[in-house]
């Protein structure tokens, strides 16, 4: 009988995952101060270093286990598939520059609406998938199906609920 053993197959995917729940118990064992100082871009000082910090940093808060565990879902579902395709250096490359690129239309359009989460990861996680299955001078139906669906109901969320979860 063959022995079945477990493998860290998508050590990029993987960490951001960890290190997603990690700052999740670091922001419930502060009673939510953690996200504020850490895992939260607003408009705050240039001055302030951690004001650089937190346009990446961002991405690893999340307001609640439901919000997480959503994000969570999506990214070990594609993430593992896009780090084979790209190699690891890439899925740490598109995590770094959607972070950045988030926090950086946060902190200059949205000046009194903080962001955390990794919505934006996971967005760009859907549409690098897609791309994988581009072929020269065609779309395909499922890529635009797929951004379309998550961005109309990013859209209804945002204008609808009011959870303090940005979906910019």
């Amino acid at each position: 009988m063959r022995r079945i053993r477990i493998t860290f197959n998508s050590k990029v995917t993987l960490g951001f995952g960890i290190a997603c729940v990690i700052a999740m118990l670091i922001n419930i064992a502060t009673g939510g101060l953690a996200n504020q100082l850490f895992f939260m871009t607003y408009r705050s000082s240039l001055t302030n270093p951690l004001t650089y910090i937190r346009f990446f940093s961002h991405v690893l808060g999340h307001a609640d286990w439901d919000h997480l565990i959503g994000n969570m879902a999506y990214i070990l579902l594609l993430g593992p598939m896009l780090e084979e395709k790209y190699g690891s250096d890439m899925i740490e490359y598109i995590i770094f520059l959607t972070a950045l690129i988030t926090g950086l239309i946060n902190f200059i359009l949205f000046p009194g609406v903080a962001l955390c989460g990794a919505s934006g990861v996971v967005f760009a996680f859907i549409l690098l998938t897609s791309f994988t299955s581009f072929r020269s001078g065609e779309i395909p139906l499922t890529f635009i199906l797929v951004a379309t669906i998550y961005i109309g109901q990013q859209i209804v969320q945002g204008l609808t609920l009011k959870d303090n979860i940005s979906n910019m």
